[in-house]
């Protein structure tokens, strides 16, 4: 027979061994709860920007005198986009199917337009303003003087222009309040360039189509850190298309020269953008505003000529 206080000590040890062994489990069992309760979710995947959808704007008998919009197109399109040139005469029909297409496949939308095309270009970003629907780029090419001020869902703004010409000559601005890229470009030294080849330039259609291909990889800047730009580009001289500018503090011993050689802008561009001369002194802590490269600038240092009208 068993004795009583035998079991008892039997049972007690029993719970002990019990005890320690969930004692042993437990912490483990909460160190893991724990890693489980704050370890972070890993990151969700970046859905890469769907290509762009561009769409190209002829002007006033654009068959006959805007035909670098053809030409444009064909490049954009050898080089994989979708790309479709069109008349301004059926401007706010292209609209309705832009916007149409956004709203069933969301994807960045690029206007191109010369002469009444570029004002084409912002009638239609006007429109897609009252939908909520944004813009990526317009690129107005000498457009009419009656095109309207750039809408504030603009992203990028491009305007190259004369601005004594008769059949052009829009000076396009920004509305109040406007937060994106500018970038205005007056060609009117250059006594190469007219109305009627401006939308010609190969130089200009390279760029643009550059411009086009990095936009999905374009660092964004915040909120206001864009400066617009506006130029008066010297005779002879190639147009680098930058988007906006860029704020850059004077450290000691920098010169407008050094600064524009570590930018790799053009001397001219520092002067006109501050309002200073090319040889003015700078002082540590003050800014300079430099253009924004969107890609590297081709190694050339004058504007080809515009490729005959054909």
């Amino acid at each position: 027979m068993l004795d009583p206080r035998r079991v008892v000590a039997l049972a007690v040890v029993a719970l002990l061994a019990l005890d320690t062994g969930m004692a042993v489990a437990s912490p483990a069992k909460s160190k893991r709860a724990a890693t489980t309760a704050t370890a972070p979710p890993p990151p969700a995947p970046v859905e890469p920007l769907p290509p762009p959808k561009i769409y190209l704007f002829r002007g006033a008998m654009g068959p006959f005198f805007s035909t670098g919009m053809d030409r444009l197109e064909e490049k954009l399109t050898k080089a994989g986009f979708s790309a479709d040139v069109n008349e301004f005469t059926i401007c706010r029909w292209i609209g309705d199917r832009a916007i149409a297409s956004y709203k069933e496949t969301p994807a960045p939308i690029v206007l191109i337009g010369h002469s009444m095309g570029g004002l084409c270009s912002v009638i239609i970003s006007e429109m897609a303003a009252k939908e909520n629907i944004p813009i990526s780029l317009v690129i107005t090419i000498d457009p009419a003087h009656a095109t309207d001020d750039v809408p504030l869902n603009v992203e990028r703004f491009i305007n190259i222009f004369l601005s004594d010409s008769v059949l052009g000559g829009g000076n396009v601005v920004a509305l109040p309040g406007y937060r994106g890229h500018y970038a205005s470009y007056d060609l009117k030294e250059n006594s190469r360039v007219s109305h009627i080849n401006i939308e010609k330039s190969d130089d200009i259609h390279r760029q643009i189509i550059e411009m086009v291909t990095q936009l999905p990889r374009i660092q964004p800047q915040a909120q206001g850190d864009s400066v617009p730009l506006r130029y008066l580009v010297p005779g002879d001289t190639l147009v680098e298309l930058w988007d906006s500018g860029v704020r850059v503090p004077v450290r000691a011993g920098d010169t407008m020269e050094s600064i524009a050689a570590a930018n790799r802008v053009p001397l001219w561009t520092l002067a006109q953008s501050n309002s200073l001369a090319e040889n003015a002194q700078l002082t540590p802590g003050q800014t300079i505003i430099v253009p924004r490269h969107l890609t590297p600038p081709a190694p050339a240092a004058a504007m080809a000529a515009p490729a005959p009208r054909r």
